[in-house]
């Protein structure tokens, strides 16, 4: 009876212990690890949409800065973690080309053809257009005026008060300075940032910075992107303000890609997809509402209409990276 008793129980242990692996098996979710350097409300929408559209697959989205980005999946290549990169500034996206797949399959002809990658290693995902932010009640506190023009902002009583995302580690950063070395030649940009810098409280790593110290009452004035500070003013901050300067608003070109390494996967495809078309589109809707597509113009809440945008051309890989060493020294 005990040798019987003691079997029985045996045959019970292994049988809970298989179902125990099985049902383990069963929930293991496939993960999907997307990189982005994308602002958090809209990474925000991205991830809750993604994980309601593809309840199986365990989606985790990590941000980090555009350069940073890059940087990684140059130095880790097929090792590094990510299997997707959404919102990368174009420069950075060309940076690791080497590491991106070709997406053949992909329907471009949805968008204006001037902004479609000639390697269709990338989807266009966004035009991010960069502005002049100003809190308003700071700027009453100072007794300071707004300014109306960039050298305004080199006067002694802006002192401190300014915010800018650097160049070398933010694409919203980079497109001030080159939109500034078109404009004036690059002699003139680098003399005035010389002198700006010295009004500057602090170049932010991410695009988002300067936002983020204008609703903090750090600065009085940042320089940064409009679609982050119409989402800010829609919510209720009523102290910033959306300046354009003679020069126009600066811009930059976003993307989303898939990682070599990657591209054979279903789960990632599926993601990559939906991302690429359906939340580009509602992102285009909802937060940066500049044409991408040829047949369809956003409109979106507080968003500045007649912008004039400037002189953004010779946009390489190569004069960034040469402006950028320049700027170190």
């Amino acid at each position: 009876m005990k040798k019987t008793l003691i079997r029985v129980l045996a045959v019970i242990f292994v049988i809970a212990m298989a179902a125990s692996v099985f049902a383990g098996c069963g929930s293991k979710k496939e993960k999907v690890v997307i990189w982005t350097s994308g602002e958090d409300y809209k990474n925000e929408y991205y991830l809750t949409e993604c994980q309601k559209k593809f309840p199986d697959y365990d989606i985790q989205l990590e941000y980090m800065s555009s350069s940073a980005i890059a940087a990684k999946v140059v130095e880790e290549g097929d090792k590094c973690s990510a299997d997707l990169i959404i919102s990368e500034e174009y420069n950075y996206l060309e940076k690791c080309s080497d590491h991106l797949a070709v997406l053949s399959d992909f329907d471009y002809s949805v968008f204006l053809p001037e902004i479609v990658p000639a390697s269709h290693k990338y989807t266009p995902e966004l035009k991010n257009g960069g502005c002049i932010i100003v809190n308003t009640k700071v700027l009453a506190d100072k007794g300071l005026a707004e300014p109306t023009s960039y050298e305004d902002l080199l006067k002694p009583e802006y002192k401190g008060l300014i915010s800018m995302p650097s160049p070398k580690s933010s694409g919203t950063g980079y497109m001030f300075l080159r939109q500034l070395t078109n404009e004036w030649g690059e002699d003139k940009a680098f003399e005035y940032f010389d002198k700006f810098s010295e009004n500057v409280l602090q170049y932010t790593s991410s695009g988002s910075g300067p936002v983020k110290a204008l609703e903090a009452r750090e600065v009085a004035v940042g320089l940064g992107m409009t679609s982050q500070a119409v989402v800010k003013i829609n919510a209720g901050n009523d102290e910033l303000k959306i300046l354009f300067f003679e020069e126009g608003s600066p811009y930059s070109m976003y993307g989303n890609a898939i990682l070599n390494k990657s591209a054979s996967r279903k789960a990632v495809m599926d993601v990559f997809n939906y991302l690429a078309t359906d939340l580009c589109k509602g992102d285009n809707e909802k937060y940066f509402p500049d044409q991408i597509y040829k047949d369809f113009i956003p409109e979106a809440q507080g968003f500045p209409t007649g912008i004039k945008y400037g002189n953004m051309s010779n946009d390489t890989q190569a004069e960034k990276e040469r402006l950028l060493e320049k700027w170190d020294h």
